[in-house]
């Protein structure tokens, strides 16, 4: 099966666990407070627990040699979204609504929809690298994106967010456990019959762990398709400055990112193919959930917001695949 056939097969299954959220939201059967709960259930809970396991699981030193760049082409591909739309925002709205399209142009689905598909491609390998592309992206969402967003305001209280980042916490703790006590890695397989206490107890912990992050992808899918039903705005139609966000954060910015690498390799920087591909599919992705929550703090414009989710969400099911075939069969 060609990758594009696997980023295919993935985005149709996960959209249709998106559509489950989206009906479930609009039949109330997950009502307004019952979303934000799953939603804070997923970042607080399950998503730093799967962080934790995964990064013992997969986490030592050739590995962090190999995935070291992760941070920082994280927040490259923000930074790269962000200036490709810069030219692209004044064809498609004017005055302070040009913050919101920039934000939205540069701020991708960086985690939980690109997360499966990574796995369902390069496996272990594939979430660690999503897992540290978070780390960057984390870090310019809160400084440049919010500076983007509220008009060069807001920027303390963001820090302040940004310190208090459980996925961040979790990394770099998952981190120094797999590097200090490599033993740990083998207590999600435990044989009972053969641990001692201290480690049947600690095998319990690291599985129990495992179980928690286990629910990160259904429930962020969930949670995903339970916001989209319940964006206020409107969603109806498609305004110009709508257009012009899907065309920015669709197809300029993947193929800006596209090119980047492409002058990256004739330069001479290597970049191993599985972490190339991760942040082209990290690229590719629509406008982030996040972003509409984050317009209505911030003093963003939450109508375009909404339609930009919306509509990137729904396109990106074409755009995604496509993208990946035009890599598979022009770029490589």
């Amino acid at each position: 099966m060609n990758d594009w056939q696997v980023v295919l097969l993935r985005i149709g299954a996960m959209f249709l666990v998106i559509c489950l959220g989206w009906i479930a939201r609009r039949r109330n059967y997950l009502a307004a407070e019952t979303t934000g709960i799953l939603s804070r259930l997923v970042v607080d809970v399950a998503f730093p627990a799967m962080v934790v396991t995964q990064m013992l699981r997969t986490v030592d030193l050739p590995a962090l040699r190999e995935n070291w760049l992760c941070p920082v082409f994280g927040g490259v591909l923000i930074v790269v979204a962000y200036l490709v739309a810069l030219p692209v925002a004044p064809l498609f709205c004017r005055g302070e609504q040009k913050h919101t399209f920039l934000f939205l142009a540069a701020i991708a689905n960086w985690i939980f929809l690109p997360l499966p598909i990574a796995e369902g491609l390069y496996g272990d390998a594939g979430v660690r690298a999503t897992l540290f592309y978070n780390v960057g992206a984390q870090l310019v969402l809160w400084t440049l994106g919010v500076w983007v967003l509220s008009g060069g305001k807001a920027l303390g209280p963001a820090l302040r967010q940004l310190a208090c980042n459980g996925g961040l916490w979790a990394t770099g703790i998952g981190i120094a456990l797999a590097l200090t006590f490599p033993a740990l890695r083998g207590l999600e397989t435990l044989n009972p019959r053969q641990a001692s206490g201290i480690a049947l107890a600690g095998g319990m912990l690291v599985q129990a762990l495992t179980m928690i992050g286990n629910l990160t992808i259904p429930m962020s899918l969930l949670a995903i398709g339970a916001q989209l039903g319940g964006l206020a705005g409107p969603v109806h139609r498609l305004s110009r400055p709508v257009w012009g966000v899907l065309l920015a954060r669709l197809i300029v910015g993947p193929l800006a990112t596209l090119v980047l690498v492409w002058v990256l390799t004739l330069v001479g920087i290597h970049i191993p193919v599985t972490l190339r591909m991760v942040g082209f599919l990290i690229a590719t992705m629509p406008v982030a959930i996040s972003c509409s929550v984050m317009a209505e703090r911030f003093g963003g414009d939450a109508g375009l917001s909404a339609q930009g989710i919306f509509y990137s969400t729904f396109f990106s099911l074409l755009t995604v695949p496509l993208w990946f075939y035009v890599i598979q069969h022009f770029a490589l």
